[in-house]
């Protein structure tokens, strides 16, 4: 029986993080209505930019936050969370392209809230997955590259029994395990560092469910983990 498993390593960092998971099963990811995920991707755009204010993109709260918590562990240099990256295209008048349906979707739910979201293909996970410090040694190609760039020892890391899933906590996703438009069960997820915002995430997590039930198909369950619920089943 396959977990998600949130290490204390990570708990030792993050005390008051929660990681918002959910499991999809039986999903229909093929893409059929491209130009739907791109107006949606575009109104989550317009959306977003209410939480870029202040002029100095660092600055804006949603941006910060996260700059602070990647300054606790050993990160790749350079690397930012994966909604900085998002709401900075937009800051500079680029768009968010399309990608696949479920990938689409959870890139919108991420800018509407202004939180980081990702995914992952269950069927390719070796063994249980892990949220945790890195080791140091683990396998890891990123997207768009085809040589292995191991995490460093003490980065934040989702990792199998093969190798990193996602480096620098959310910055970085692994080819092995990444979404496609074959991917019929999806492990989603939605992470919060800022504890204000509680509201926030679980209306992202039920829209994230809601959307993807609607558009996709299939069932899928959430679960929202913290420091005394630290595991669920896949």
């Amino acid at each position: 029986m396959q977990k998600f498993i949130i290490e204390d390593s990570f708990w030792n960092i993050f005390p008051n993080a929660k990681i918002g998971v959910i499991i999809c099963n039986g999903i229909d990811n093929t893409v059929k209505h491209n130009e739907k995920y791109a107006e949606l991707i575009l109104e989550a755009e317009k959306e977003a930019l209410k939480y870029l204010q202040n002029a100095e993109f660092s600055k804006n709260s949603v941006i910060k936050v996260w700059r602070e918590a990647f300054q606790k562990f050993k990160t790749k240099k350079g690397a930012r969370a994966s909604i900085e990256a998002l709401l900075k295209r937009i800051n500079n008048g680029n768009h968010i392209g399309t990608i696949n349906p479920l990938v689409d979707i959870y890139n919108s739910i991420s800018l509407r809230y202004a939180l980081p979201c990702g995914g992952e293909d269950i069927d390719e996970f070796i063994g249980d997955i892990r949220l945790t410090t890195a080791i140091g040694d683990e396998k890891f190609i990123p997207l768009g590259a085809d040589e292995d760039s191991p995490p460093y020892e003490g980065e934040i890391v989702y990792k199998d029994d093969k190798g990193a899933i996602c480096r620098c906590w959310n910055w970085r996703e692994a080819v092995r395990t990444m979404l496609t438009e074959s991917t019929t069960n999806a492990f989603l997820c939605i992470e919060l560092v800022d504890e204000s915002r509680l509201e926030e995430f679980e209306n992202a997590l039920k829209d994230l469910s809601q959307e993807v039930q609607e558009n996709l198909g299939g069932i899928n369950k959430i679960s929202i983990l913290d420091i005394n619920n630290k595991e669920v089943v896949i």
